[in-house]
């Protein structure tokens, strides 16, 4: 495979053009956010249902942009704090963004803005048997992984890093095992900072990677959204060809089969 546009990402019998989903928030304005969404060629972005009025959809609004630009919506529960809750505003988004899609939230803490496993499962549950195509944020936990699984979701969302913090993939180790243990699609979600983080994802064997802080808060998002897009399918391809094996000692490049022998007797200089 030497093009991406070959490698269709699947979830839940859905197809997507691009393994990289895109947020919409942070950014100084719609056309701003219009410009970077285009340079990124995600096909998902996601809108916060608590935070964007999706009733709006004239000219000049986030809603009526995203529409007009052709993007697949992923409402989303940011915000949310309870299953309850969550499952309110799913219901919100699917009405007005007329989508199954949902990106389900269950924050169990404001500063670290850490998933409260216990009430997202719960939620998912709910939303499942109600018809949502369910894709949880959640932590790097394969345990809860697989419990989400059973709840009917078709892919799981876990952290590389807190939310908005730009610190990169911080467990690598966890989500190896948690992507060993799920037979979904997993999707990294949160805490990529550069096109490096996006790499290191997708290199570990990651479907994808889902950002908004990274891009929108860099010195220039549209720039940013270009190398986010080139690190995902960088790290996919070397996901892909399969890396060398890391050795401890060097090891020369070219082989000293056919090479010239070294001279027995040392050189004499006049």
């Amino acid at each position: 495979m030497d093009s991406m546009s070959d490698d269709t990402l699947t979830i839940g019998g859905r197809s997507f053009g691009s393994r990289l989903f895109v947020g919409t928030g942070k950014y100084k304005d719609v056309e701003e956010t219009r410009l970077a969404l285009r340079a990124s060629g995600a096909s998902v972005v996601t809108v916060a249902v608590r935070r964007v009025d999706l009733t709006q959809s004239g000219k000049g609004s986030m809603f009526g942009m995203l529409r007009e630009e052709g993007f697949t919506l992923l409402p989303n529960t940011a915000g949310c704090y309870t299953a309850d809750d969550a499952i309110r505003c799913a219901r919100l988004g699917r009405e007005a963004a007329e989508t199954d899609l949902v990106k389900l939230e269950v924050i169990g803490d404001p500063k670290t803005l850490f998933p409260d496993t216990e009430a997202l499962v719960v939620a998912a549950r709910v939303l499942v048997k109600e018809g949502f195509f369910v894709l949880p944020y959640t932590n790097d936990d394969p345990i809860v992984a697989r419990k989400l699984v059973e709840a009917g979701c078709p892919a799981v969302m876990p952290l590389g890093a807190p939310i908005g913090s730009g610190l990169g993939i911080r467990n690598p180790h966890n989500l190896r095992i948690l992507m060993e243990t799920v037979s979904v699609p997993v999707i990294v979600d949160a805490g990529v900072g550069t096109a490096s983080d996006a790499a290191v994802a997708m290199e570990l064997g990651a479907d994808g990677v889902l950002m908004n802080t990274a891009i929108a808060l860099a010195k220039n998002p549209v720039q940013m959204a270009t190398a986010m897009k080139l690190g995902v399918e960088a790290g996919r391809l070397a996901f892909l060809a399969g890396r060398m094996a890391p050795k401890l000692y060097a090891n020369a490049s070219s082989p000293l089969t056919g090479t010239i022998a070294p001279s027995a007797a040392p050189l004499s200089i006049e």
